[in-house]
This record gives C-alpha cells, structure tokens and sequence, in this order.
C-alpha cells in the first residue's frame, strides 16, 4: 500500500518547526527517523495531513553530559540509536543504557531510529521506555509558547499515547547521572534479532557501603504501557542485595507486570520471564560491585 496524500514541510530552525506545529496542531505529524511512523502511513494506520521533517534543525543531535546539579546525559531529538550502541560515554557512565542500545531492532532500523521518536511513538513493547523509567529520566518537550519537562513516569498516557500536546515537540530526553557505586543493565527476550520483545527488563541499582539507595526496574511488553516496577524497587532500597531481597524484588516486578496471552507466550510464561530477568540483572549488579 502507499500512503494517503499529505503535504511535506521541512522547516530549517526550531522557531519554524515549533510554529508549523501551532499552526497545524492535529493535522500534522514529525519525522525524525520514521522507523515507526513511515510504515505506519504505508499501512494506513497513520495518515496526516502534514508531515513536518525535522532532520534539518541545528541543535538537536547532541549526546552530551551536563554537570550542572546532580549532573544528567542530554540525548538529543535526533541522536540515532546506532550513534547510542557506539557510545563510550554509555558504556563508561550509563550501563542501563548501554545494555539496551545494541538490542533495539536491527541495524538498518538503528541507524534511523532515534531514542526520543522511540518514547513518543510509546509502543508498550519499546525498550527506551522501559530503560527510562528505571533511570527516573524525563523528557523536554517544547512549543511555540515554552517549555516543559516530564517525568518519565508522567509521559506515558496508554498504548501508543502520551502526554505530549500535539502543538509540542519532544526535543531530549534526560538521564541523571549515576552516582558513584552503581549498575544497570537491560535483558530482553526476543524470538529473533530485530523482533520487539516478548519481554524486557530494564534494571538500574545504585549502593552505598553495600546498601542500597536507589533501585529502578522498568518492564517491557507485560502491560499496556512500560511499566515501573515501584513496589520492588521500594523493596530494595535500604537493604543489601541478599539472595532473599533479590528474589522478593523478583516476586513483586512480577505481580506488577499486565502480561497477555498471545504469539509470543502465555500471560502466566512472560510473567514468570520478568520474575526470573529481574533476579538475573539483580544479581549481576551484586556481582559487578563484588567486582
């Protein structure tokens, strides 16, 4: 099939494209990398009137650290997930991250699709979704009229929904720094390279004199949008990471997953698939401080 008929826009500084949006507001769509949105249009599951390409705005392709306060990453609107995979700065600093990059669908689609068009597209079975509510990110998302920056834990709105206006631009997403004694990484069944998971699990711990402070656990492809595992974060923190509060932290991510019987397995299967990825990264992050 090809897509119905829509009016192409490609405006050259945030100024137009912000203004684009104000002034076309519901009919119109962004292009960023369009993994997601090109072949919805060819389906005909999308068809908007506009569609407004912003590859060609200065400004949004950063990958950077900013130092002020805690600290946290700055991931630009058009930083492809190819440029995230290769990243030193993730690998040396945002384990979480780093573990996730190299998974995301397959190469061709990695070096076009980009974090921040992951998050709004809001597919329960997207993995950047998952890695940011474990990280506690936020997203910046801009209009004509100002800016604003929303929790992870706010953005997403339902399946394939957010919170974001359709008069507003998504431009980064923010990770805080990690501190210093601290581990992540992300797990992810998949019947084949490139498949969206059956289930993934986003883990992220940090500790103190082996004690932990902060726990985030983010779920992949169990519910009708990612989902904060809090109560088996809550259940970490404040103790150390023993074989009994892992495999509680464990229990809990499980009764907190919304699995459904499908293709890729039964509801009981994938929650069973959470409760064993959650112990697994669990007790990675006590043998990465082991270490």
């Amino acid at each position: 099939m090809f897509p119905s008929e829509f009016e192409y826009l490609a405006p050259t500084t945030l100024d137009e494209a912000l203004s684009l949006l104000a002034e076309h507001a519901e009919d119109a769509k962004v292009l960023a990398g369009g993994q997601s949105l090109i072949p919805l249009m060819k389906l005909r599951f999308a068809a908007p009137a506009i569609l407004i390409d912003i590859n060609g705005l200065p400004g949004l392709s950063h990958l950077q650290e900013d130092k002020r306060g805690r600290g946290f990453l700055r991931i630009g609107a058009l930083v492809r997930n190819a440029a995230l995979e290769r990243s030193e700065l993730l690998k040396a600093r945002y384990p979480t991250m780093a573990a996730a990059a190299p998974l995301i669908s397959d190469p061709i689609v990695r070096n076009q699709g980009t974090l921040v068009g992951s998050l709004v597209h809001a597919d329960p079975q997207g993995d950047w979704g998952s890695v940011l509510l474990a990280l506690e990110g936020e997203v910046v998302a801009k209009s004509a009229t100002g800016e604003r920056r929303i929790p992870a834990t706010k953005f997403f709105d339902g399946p394939f929904t957010t919170v974001l206006r359709p008069d507003e631009l998504a431009v980064e997403a923010r990770v805080p720094a990690p501190g210093p004694r601290s581990f992540g990484t992300y797990l992810k069944l998949e019947r084949k390279v490139g498949d969206f998971a059956t289930v993934g699990v986003a883990v992220s711990v940090s500790t103190e004199r082996g004690v932990v402070t902060r726990a985030g656990i983010g779920l992949t492809g169990v519910g009708p949008a990612n989902i904060k595992a809090v109560d088996a974060e809550q259940a970490l923190v404040g103790h150390r990471l023993t074989d009994k509060a892992i495999r509680r932290a464990a229990e809990l991510a499980a009764a907190a997953s919304e699995p459904r019987t499908d293709v890729r397995g039964s509801a009981d299967y994938k929650r069973e698939v959470v409760r064993v990825y959650v112990a697994r990264g669990l007790h990675q992050a006590l043998a990465a401080k082991a270490a």
